[in-house]
């Protein structure tokens, strides 16, 4: 069996678990609050839409709310939705700390919080992507890649937002164990919005610094700076240095799909499922199962030259190939 196929087969397994099986949730009467620190970027996109799908395949109501990437307006939104007293709220990849307080709020007014790729101990379930896994297996790539030894370039720029920061340090655990690779300092900072242009243009300023031969590969915790790393390297003749992110997004599966494109690897995910998932446990939870798991772990797999192809047709990007 494939990677491929078995991340499907292990996704149908979590679909079926729980106390209560698919087929009999529902939300029939009940009302979902859905807030999202923004949606612009592709996961941010799918994981949103999973979830609201799913609250009204099992017939609830939605209030969804997306905060433009806004730390202060997602709080001021949760708090919005504390006074509208739903059944459960679901919060999709925040900022942990500064939202911390509100969640206490959220739990304090008795409201359920299930929380999407958001760590805090105020949710009854944390619906994500296993971040240890992703990357530790990232990491093991990129330095498998470059011989085990060289100057990497890293974009850390938003070190405050969970999956971020438990990929960055699995980057660093296993960078320890291989003292010839070495991260060039600063480290860059990645922007919303803008983050292609932004990042295409810190590459192209950093391979003017740095002559071929000087720097192996560029690593980004997600995937969008990946894409701008990518096409910076493309547009320098810079194809020898190769990128690696996560996410899965089409546009950079594309582009490792490509053999002459630069970019290495993206670990994918699968955003609109870990919503729908999300959404499944509310209900669960809703109708009486208090035994759900604190986390619940989406799989995710490594796409790479040799399976970029086959990973299109699994996501969903292209019906052919």
């Amino acid at each position: 069996m494939s990677t491929w196929k078995l991340a499907a087969a292990l996704s149908a397994a979590l679909i079926a678990a729980g106390a209560v099986s698919a087929e009999e949730l529902s939300l029939k009467g009940k009302t979902i609050g859905v807030t999202s620190i923004g949606n612009e970027h592709y996961w941010n996109i799918k994981a949103y839409q999973g979830a609201l799908d799913e609250i009204k395949r099992l017939g609830g109501n939605v209030i969804g709310l997306d905060a433009g990437y806004v730390d202060s307006k997602q709080i001021a939104q949760i708090q919005t939705l504390i006074s509208q007293k739903p059944d459960a709220i679901i919060e999709e990849l925040g900022t942990a700390a500064a939202l911390e307080p509100s969640f206490k709020k959220i739990t304090d007014a008795g409201i359920p919080l299930f929380t999407l790729d958001t760590g805090t101990s105020y949710a009854v379930n944390v619906t994500t992507s296993d971040n240890w896994r992703i990357g530790e297996e990232l990491a093991l790539k990129l330095v498998s890649d470059i011989g085990g030894e060289g100057d990497i370039v890293v974009f850390n720029g938003f070190y405050s937002v969970t999956p971020v920061a438990i990929r960055y340090d699995q980057l660093r655990s296993v960078l320890k164990y291989y003292p010839k690779v070495h991260i060039i300092n600063p480290e860059l900072k990645e922007v919303i919005p803008n983050t292609v242009q932004d990042s295409q243009t810190q590459i192209t300023e950093i391979l003017n610094k740095y002559p071929k031969g000087q720097i192996k590969a560029i690593w980004s915790a997600w995937d969008v700076p990946q894409v701008g790393a990518t096409q910076a390297l493309a547009a320098a003749g810079r194809t020898e240095i190769k990128t690696y992110g996560v996410d899965g997004s089409p546009d950079i599966v594309s582009l490792v799909k490509d053999p002459n494109q630069p970019a290495g690897a993206v670990v994918a995910q699968q955003p609109y499922l870990i919503g729908k998932t999300a959404v499944d446990n509310v209900a669960r939870y809703l109708g009486g199962d208090r035994n759900l798991p604190k986390t619940t772990f989406i799989p995710s797999v490594l796409v790479t030259k040799e399976n970029a192809a086959e990973a299109q047709v699994t996501l969903g990007q292209t019906t052919s190939n």
